[in-house]
């Protein structure tokens, strides 16, 4: 976290170039506070194994186990035909399983001397099935002997700290690192106030480096993990209570409604009352509009909980105050559909100017890059003599050619999706900050919001509307029952009968514009990953193959990010029509598209999709009375974790439960949103689910202290950590976030 010089010796020096290259390569470690904070991902106890029979498929582990038996055998192939190849079958045991290792050809002779059975390692390797069976392939080992002075110093103490590794770099590799520069971590310099730290029984950090590192007991561990945990949630919440204090030092126009206004001829022409969730929400959103420093809102909600209503109210109250509204959608198909249903839903209110137009009316214009030059052209126009008052499109909007008349309100959908320098270009074009609406339909647990959009007040909305049908989603398991997909391509058949649509969703196009890398690097993968080895599924080829077998006859179109934007919005229109049965695309419809006829939905490649993905996806389904259907097609054998996860999705329809499955899955990733940028992440030990109150306890510390000191001129020790934490890059997020 804070790195003085010691800590800030490059490991080239240290550890020596050839260890430092992969350092950096693999672990993105470059310094030897880096590798200090290269926290072991469980330890394990001399006297106590692995439960072997827990070990993960398709992931690379560290095991500690005895060898059971050892046989070489000899076979004929292609290389050695005349019965000269060898291969080595070694099955070890820790009293819970039992997993076979193999090595072939040359491979064989090393192990072959030194894993006799009763023999004790450390073996490392991916997880692989064969023949229905666990194995690793090649491991990398090292032997505990007892008898040897370097490893019993090396293996000091009763618990070996397995650390996160990769298969050029063995965990006990990495540990004997961390041995050389451990001696540095008593110069590391506190970031936690005393006061802080002695109030709640945390020990020192050089004190803690050291124990999770070499710790002697239990009890050291979890000191050690207890007082790292603060730090992380600590530094980054002050990041995010300095963030917050200084917007709240912006100025920004107060925008009311007027009483009479547009918002309220809007909402006497709604043909249904609003939920009590979008009134609440609606109401906080409102009373920030009327502060005189810029709103910071995250509006969280479930696939179809009516977002874009109560985004669009917001706009409407600005508009009425004498202000302009810009959206900001992902992508064109979005900003398009965007901009019809706004159209749609404001009727002739959005007729500004034009015959037709009522009294409060204003013009709703649409600015995507694709758009001709005279239609553009005048979209600039209305914009900046505010003849326009409310704007949707990509981000064409942030040009510079740009200009408003009175920019008072942003709303961003899909968070997720947009670049922070875009948010903050748009920010630009005010007189003032324009207060900020951010969107997203990824639902997010209580303490992620408090973590990632921590600089953000937050809204939820929960409630469905009325009318809203539920969904029924199961997994399609196409290698081990191929009899299921032909199932499922019968069910979209009867959709279709019945008078409906349906999508088929895939994850690659499949032109030879497709990344050729990638196809080259999957056809590399190693012969046990067969689901993975081929290239996703693409939309061109699945789309040829349906419709000329099992959709033969139904009328099939295809839709895709790269299409020229007018085909697109054609392929929509057709499809929101009902003048295609089945669309099959790539992800480019997962947000926003709105077809209420479109009840059935198979994803091809599931596994390929992340868990809030596919939530999003299935939400374009059922959404008018009729039930939907949803079909997660995999060829992933049944005990990987890849089927666990789309097992999770066909059980929940609850969005902020499966957010919390995807993210116990995937950890964190960066909560500070580097993860573009591939930069390791800034949490280590805390984890955003299981530690919620000791972030809640940190933020409100962080506030109290920020409310103090903004400047903290008087805690030295955590200027330097935060400043370690927001390198350039992450300070820049967090200043445009």
């Amino acid at each position: 976290m804070d790195l003085v010089p010691a800590l800030e010796e490059p490991l080239k020096k240290v550890l020596g170039p050839p260890t430092a290259k992969v350092m950096a390569e693999h672990l993105g470690l470059h310094t030897v506070g880096d590798l200090l904070h290269h926290y072991p991902r469980r330890y394990e106890e001399r006297g106590q194994l692995t439960h072997l029979a827990d070990l993960p498929m398709d992931e690379h582990v560290t095991v500690v186990a005895q060898v059971a038996d050892a046989r070489l055998h000899t076979f004929a192939s292609s290389k050695a035909p005349r019965g000269k190849g060898q291969r080595l079958e070694v099955t070890i045991t820790d009293g819970s399983g039992r997993l076979q290792l193999v090595f072939f050809g040359n491979g064989v002779h090393k192990p072959h001397k030194e894993l006799l059975p009763g023999t004790r390692a450390m073996f490392s390797g991916k997880v692989s099935l064969f023949n229905r069976r666990l194995q690793l392939a090649h491991p990398a080992y090292e032997l505990l002997r007892s008898d040897t002075d370097e490893t019993v110093e090396t293996w000091a103490g009763a618990l070996i700290p397995i650390y996160p590794a990769t298969a050029k770099l063995e965990s006990w590799k990495i540990g004997k690192a961390i041995q050389t520069v451990l001696p540095s971590a008593l110069e590391a310099v506190d970031p936690l106030p005393d006061s802080l730290r002695e109030g709640r029984g945390l020990v020192p950090l050089p004190e803690a480096l050291l124990k999770i590192h070499r710790p002697h007991t239990k009890a050291d561990i979890e000191d050690a993990r207890a007082r790292l945990k603060w730090d992380e949630a600590f530094v980054l919440q002050v990041a995010l209570a300095r963030r917050r204090h200084a917007d709240s030092q912006l100025p920004a126009v107060p925008r009311r409604p007027a009483p009479d206004g547009l918002l309220s001829a809007f909402d006497d022409r709604l043909p249904f009352t609003l939920t009590e969730g979008q009134l609440k929400v609606s109401k906080e959103i409102f009373d920030d509009l009327a502060t005189s420093h810029p709103m910071h809102r995250l509006l969280q909600g479930e696939v179809g909980s009516g977002k874009t209503l109560v985004a669009l109210r917001a706009m409407l109250a600005v508009v009425d105050a004498g202000g302009q509204a810009a959206m900001l959608a992902p992508t064109e198909v979005l900003a398009q559909q965007h901009h019809r249903s706004v159209v749609e839903m404001m009727g002739n209110l959005a007729e500004g100017g034009m015959l037709g137009g009522v009294e409060d009316a204003t013009k709703v214009v649409l600015l995507t890059g694709s758009m001709g030059a005279a239609g553009r052209r005048q979209a600039l126009l209305d914009l900046v003599t505010g003849e326009a008052g409310i704007v949707i499109g990509t981000h064409a909007l942030i040009e510079d050619k740009v200009q408003f008349h009175d920019l008072g309100l942003v709303v961003v959908d899909e968070q997720h999706r947009f670049g922070v320098e875009q948010r903050d270009a748009l920010r630009g074009k005010g007189k003032q900050p324009p207060h900020l609406l951010v969107m997203t339909a990824t639902p997010i647990p209580r303490t992620v919001a408090m973590t990632v959009f921590g600089d953000l007040e937050t809204s939820v909305l929960d409630q469905l509307p009325a009318g809203r049908s539920p969904i029924a989603s199961h997994v399609v398991p196409a290698a081990d029952k191929p009899h299921f997909l032909a199932r499922a391509w019968d069910r979209v058949r009867e959709e279709v009968e019945g008078g409906h649509q349906a999508y088929v969703v895939c994850p690659r196009i499949g032109d030879e514009e497709d990344d050729p890398k990638k196809a080259r690097k999957a056809q590399k993968a190693a012969p046990e990953d067969e689901a993975e080895k081929r290239p996703p599924l693409a939309v061109l080829e699945v789309a040829d193959q349906l419709a000329r077998g099992p959709l033969k006859g139904l009328r099939i179109e295809v839709l895709y990010g790269r299409m020229p934007p007018d085909d697109k919005d054609a392929v929509m229109r057709r499809f929101a029509a009902g003048d295609t049965d089945v669309l099959v695309a790539t992800t480019v419809i997962e947000v926003g598209v709105n077809v209420p006829n479109a009840t059935a939905m198979v994803i091809m490649d599931a596994d390929r999709f992340g868990v809030s993905q596919l939530h999003q996806l299935r939400g374009r389904v059922g959404r008018g009375s009729a039930p939907g259907l949803c079909l997660l097609v995999s060829e992933m054998p049944e005990a990987s974790p890849a089927r666990q996860r789309l097992a999770a999705v066909a059980a929940t329809l609850d969005g902020f439960e499966l957010s919390r499955i995807d993210l116990e899955q995937r950890r964190e990733g960066d909560v500070l949103g580097q993860a573009q940028s591939g930069a390791r992440s800034s949490l280590r030990v805390l984890a955003v689910i299981e530690d919620e109150e000791i972030i809640a306890e940190a933020r409100r510390e962080a506030a109290a202290i920020v409310a103090a000191d903004p400047e903290l001129t008087g805690l030295p020790g955590l200027r330097t950590a935060l400043d370690a934490l927001l390198d350039d890059e992450r300070e820049q997020y967090l200043e445009k976030g």
